[in-house]
């Protein structure tokens, strides 16, 4: 009888042990989607923060990634992070955050922010930006993991850009709804069109003019088209990798670290890049034989002029009062 016990003891340890082995050695898989091809800066990042992770996960949690819209284009990865359908998505907040709440438009307006710190901190530390952020990642049940800013915004076209005048007529792509006002105020006819159909757009004559940081012109070879481009930058254009909510909240917690810690830390080196990247692409740009024009003068008075006259009104009807003036205090 006493074996007997022995053995039914032994045999509740070994199995309270296979179980305890079982759920520590449990890999999690995690789906990583952007829209960004290979040699986009933030694509560049985006698979560096992958790698790390499975590097320093040590196979308890493994990060497959996908670029080049392989699974989700521009303008859906962040219902797929909603949904579930990913785990993780680049997403660039122009395009994902105000149709889930207007008032991250705020940062379309030109001038309003001078760098991508002050522009991040106004999100979270002002009561204002806080409260528009908070809004956006609850309705979307989304976390932050990493800042991957895809650069500031300039123009870029197929025709000679030299100011006000020369961009009459021309037919712009429009990604975003707040750039739609720019171009009606410069008498420009707007296409809307994803990233994905850009190339095609420009091949075609069906666009011959985008706003864009200067690096993806180069990473989906928008260049071969494209001629001139024209400063001043309009906007700081950031990204982030974000993940499902619910998703992340059933991951152990170290593991929920890890992916913050290295979001912290890959995220920066992105930053600090993104500046360099677009400089070095447009030098790049100007070797191919492409013209970059910097408004001086009274060509940039014009246009200064205008987007305060014109644009930036149209724009601020998109946002509460209070946030502008948050913004703006900030």
């Amino acid at each position: 009888m006493k074996l007997l016990k022995f053995i039914a003891a032994s045999g509740v340890m070994a199995s309270t042990l296979l179980i305890g082995v079982t759920a520590q050695a449990q890999e999690y898989v995690a789906r990583l989607s952007v829209h960004w091809g290979p040699t986009h800066h933030s694509a560049i990042h985006s698979e560096m923060f992958a790698n790390e992770v499975n590097k320093r996960a040590e196979g308890r949690l493994r990060i497959d990634y996908f670029p080049s819209g392989q699974l989700f284009g521009i303008r859906e990865q962040l219902g797929a992070v909603t949904s579930g359908a990913v785990e993780m998505g680049g997403i660039v907040a122009v395009v994902s955050f105000p149709p889930i709440n207007k008032n991250f438009n705020v940062v379309s307006i030109t001038g309003m922010f001078d760098s991508y710190d002050e522009q991040r901190a106004f999100f979270q530390e002002d009561p204002a930006g806080k409260a528009v952020w908070d809004d956006i990642t609850t309705k979307s049940d989304s976390v932050l993991l990493m800042y991957n800013p895809v650069g500031p915004v300039m123009t870029f076209s197929t025709q000679e850009l030299n100011g006000v005048a020369s961009m009459s007529g021309l037919k712009a792509r429009a990604l975003i709804g707040a750039e739609r006002p720019m171009w009606e105020a410069l008498g420009a006819n707007t296409v809307s069109m994803p990233t994905g159909e850009v190339y095609s757009g420009l091949q075609t004559g069906m666009i011959d003019t985008i706003n864009s940081p200067p690096g993806s012109i180069r990473a989906f070879s928008w260049w071969e088209y494209l001629t001139h481009g024209q400063k001043p930058y309009q906007y700081y254009a950031d990204a982030y990798i974000m993940a499902n909510k619910t998703w992340f909240d059933g991951l152990p917690e170290d593991l929920q670290q890890l992916l913050i810690d290295v979001g912290r830390e890959v995220g920066q080196i992105s930053t600090d890049k993104v500046l360099e990247t677009g400089e070095e692409t447009l030098a790049e740009f100007q070797a191919r034989g492409g013209v970059v024009t910097e408004l001086e003068g009274e060509a940039l008075a014009e246009f200064n002029a205008l987007m305060a006259d014109k644009v930036m009104p149209v724009v601020a009807e998109t946002v509460d009062p209070e946030v502008i003036e948050a913004a703006k205090a900030f």
